[in-house]
């Protein structure tokens, strides 16, 4: 195994919901050495790389904090949606070692073949932005935790029709952004052309758990259905309630309106 002095530094970062990659791609072409892979751009620099995804993430190979800092500057001006709180993962690595296998968040590499890598960084994108699924898919359910409970200790809802609506489409939007994103959760299109590398991706998937973290995010999707059910079906109850009591008080009416003419 290399010295520790030798091994460099990687980094995942997921910082928006995508990147609007056209402009981003033109602007990065004209300063820099670039690759556009599948929709994907890979930066070349004197053994450093950087591996930017559509759907938000970047993964840093050999990068200073500095120019990770002056990178993620541009492209969150070409972003949509940035994240308040960006979710980030580290590694170590080394190059040129015998073979590549993932131990302790240190990656030992077979080479420098920046395909190889680009491969590597495919499947810590996916990873990081699984974690953001998973960030925002949590939050969802602790703020609105506090819904089942009432209804268990009280038989109600203390929500009126406004904050009950605004909730369902906040659940509602959670579910619809991660379930439309659900397919990036998939082996790459990359490797449909390139299978050579497709064992490096594996590697990473199957090291940072992506099958076993996606169904249960699934999961948490499904206490997220539950609780739009949930309030939709209290909707539909007051909803139900507040067409009675018209009915009730409608008929009341005539009732007496009735007795007032028989009577005079």
């Amino acid at each position: 195994m290399p010295e520790i002095s030798a091994f460099k530094h990687c980094a995942a970062y997921c910082l928006a919901q995508r990147f609007d990659m056209p402009p981003l791609t033109k602007w990065l072409s004209e300063t820099k050495q670039v690759r556009i892979i599948k929709g994907a751009i890979l930066i070349e620099d004197n053994q450093s790389w950087s591996a930017v995804f559509a759907y938000g993430a970047v993964v840093h190979w050999h990068i200073s904090p500095e120019r990770q800092a002056k990178l993620h500057q541009l492209l969150l001006s070409h972003a949509e949606n940035p994240l308040p709180n960006p979710e980030e993962d580290h590694f170590t690595f080394a190059l040129d070692c015998p073979s590549t296998h993932i131990v302790e968040d240190h990656i030992e590499i077979e080479s420098s073949d920046p395909m190889l890598l680009f491969a590597l960084s495919q499947g810590m994108a996916q990873s990081i932005k699984l974690a953001s699924f998973e960030t925002h898919a949590i939050n969802t359910i602790n703020n609105t935790n506090y819904i089942p409970k009432s209804l268990a200790e009280n038989g109600k809802i203390k929500l009126n029709r406004h904050e009950i609506a605004k909730i369902r489409g906040q659940l509602f939007l959670t579910k619809s952004d991660i379930i439309l994103s659900y397919d990036l959760l998939d082996t790459p299109d990359f490797f449909w052309e390139y299978p050579e590398y497709e064992d490096f991706y594996s590697l990473t998937a199957k090291y940072l758990e992506i099958p076993q973290r996606t169904e249960v995010l699934s999961k948490k999707l499904e206490t997220i259905h539950e609780l739009f059910e949930m309030l939709a079906d209290e909707q539909k109850h007051r909803h139900s309630s507040r067409l009675e009591w018209i009915i009730i008080w409608l008929i009341a009416f005539e009732i007496v309106i009735t007795l007032t003419e028989k009577i005079f």
